[in-house]
């Protein structure tokens, strides 16, 4: 989700620092000549490479929310949105300690590293429990809006974390915007106020392909089940829409998902741990507070039901969808550059959006296409013009920083 925002990719260090302006990573700029040095081969190699990525990530964001939406809505018995969202974190941390050993090209070393700060060096660990505990807590949000919201009014709300990541850019780095920034901010504010007007005006169409959908996922689970025992519960139909709590849920997550990244970057910021070092950290932490929100949350249901209530392949493609979503914004990143994730983004939301109409006949009215819109254009908006400091000032800044920081992937 969206929340929900590259890293070094396997093998070689990757040049990737955040802009004086914003909390995503962008490539450092590099001189044409540089790349005109390069043979005509790799030059093709490395465009085609930018644009699969591009694909990936349009087709990654726009699946995990039309997957979210779709095992939310459909009748039948509803799965843990807390065990999901704890899987979600098993996954990261596999992830994450597969790339710090590809990293290292060293198991050994990989091993030295997570005895040095799990054993010996305990507390740098744990600094980076409040990010994983925010983390948790927004990813089960965002479950909890995408039940009240459809895919495109929650895709377009949910671009408030740009927003909120420039406010704690701001207050927190002591960063600069530029005017056209701060321009797109209020255009993006006004853009998702129209869209909460008009959710509560969506009307379903007649044809309404979600029921025959259902049909068809019960009949592939049911191929792949070994049991022949019957459910004696009644089908549970699909929860009460309440967008109110769709729009509080994903905001708040907006709200966490600034502060923690930012939180995060001052930490990547203050040592030179790895980057995926510390997302094996930020993963390790978070499967505690995410047991410990199960037995909160759903304890009852757990004993009740079981863990795995509710999951089939449909739940398992959004749990790695969202876990790997963050790996897809690092391929995007070194390959291409933020304006063209921004880009990526947009059409991610449209796609959503033309998507909702076929598989959950929702219809959109002309108040949402235009708040869209203006949502849309001010994330462009704000990719494309990145606040410019003077030469002086800028390489002052460089020193008082002294390092350069790398995305985090944990969360996306």
């Amino acid at each position: 989700m969206s929340g929900v925002d590259g890293p070094k990719i396997p093998l070689k260090e990757v040049n990737i620092q955040f802009s004086s302006s914003e909390a995503d990573p962008v490539l450092e700029s590099k001189d044409d000549s540089s790349l005109k040095s390069l043979p005509n081969r790799r030059i093709n190699y490395l465009t085609w490479l930018k644009y699969i990525s591009l694909v990936v990530l349009v087709v990654q964001n726009a699946g995990q929310v039309l997957l979210m939406r779709y095992a939310s809505q459909r009748s039948g018995q509803p799965f843990l949105k807390t065990v999901a969202v704890f899987f979600n974190e098993i996954v990261k941390l596999v992830a994450a300690l597969v790339l710090l050993a590809i990293s290292n090209q060293s198991i050994s070393k990989t091993l030295v590293d997570l005895r040095q700060y799990f054993i010996y060096n305990l507390w740098d660990t744990l600094k980076v429990g409040v990010p994983a505990f925010i983390y948790t807590i927004q990813n089960f949000l965002l479950y909890v809006a995408i039940e009240h919201l459809d895919a495109g009014t929650y895709m377009v709300t949910y671009q408030l974390k740009v927003l909120t990541t420039a406010l704690f850019t701001v207050i927190m780095l002591k960063r600069r915007l530029s005017i056209p920034q701060w321009l797109s901010l209020v255009v993006l504010c006004v853009g998702v106020a129209i869209v909460q007007i008009s959710a509560s005006q969506n009307k379903k169409s007649p044809l309404n392909l979600i029921a025959n959908m259902t049909e068809g996922v019960d009949s592939l689970n049911a191929t792949t089940t070994t049991t022949t025992t019957t459910q004696a519960t009644p089908t549970s139909l699909p929860p009460e829409q309440m967008p109110i709590v769709g729009f509080a849920a994903v905001i708040t997550a907006c709200f966490l998902s600034g502060f923690a990244g930012i939180y995060f970057e001052k930490i990547l910021k203050g040592s030179n741990v790895s980057l995926w070092l510390r997302n094996v950290q930020l993963s390790f932490l978070s499967i505690p507070i995410g047991v410990a929100v199960i037995c909160i949350k759903d304890g009852d249901r757990v004993m009740e039901h079981g863990l795995m209530v509710g999951f089939d392949w449909i739940v398992w493609s959004v749990v790695l969808l969202q876990a790997l979503g963050g790996l897809i914004v690092a391929v995007v990143i070194k390959y291409a550059d933020n304006i063209l994730k921004a880009f990526a983004t947009s059409i991610a939301i449209v796609v959503s959006c033309v998507a909702s109409i076929f598989i959950f006949a929702i219809i959109p009215k002309m108040l949402f296409v235009l708040g869209a819109g203006l949502v849309i254009c001010a994330v462009v908006i704000y990719g494309i013009f990145p606040y410019k400091a003077k030469a002086a000032q800028t390489n002052e800044e460089e020193k008082s920083n002294g390092v350069e920081v790398v995305a985090d992937v944990s969360n996306c």
